[in-house]
């Protein structure tokens, strides 16, 4: 199986499963998931950037919003 192949498989497996994908995207697991991430590097972010922490907290909030259930 060539590179060419594993894509298509992979294509073709995603378009099966797409909707369990949404749900799982979705999911309260993927929402405490995200926000322990989130929370991580937005933490992480401030150190670096401290005069920057509002427009962090922002961008965090705005990606939080993507993912998860809430």
């Amino acid at each position: 199986m060539g590179i060419e192949d594993a894509v298509n498989k992979g294509k073709d497996l995603y378009e099966q499963n797409k909707d369990k994908l949404a749900e799982a995207v979705k999911s309260e697991q993927a929402e405490d998931i995200s926000d322990k991430v989130l929370d991580g590097v937005a933490d992480f972010a401030k150190k670096i950037a401290p005069g920057a922490a509002d427009k962090i907290d922002e961008i965090r909030e705005s990606a939080d919003k993507s993912i998860g259930n809430e």
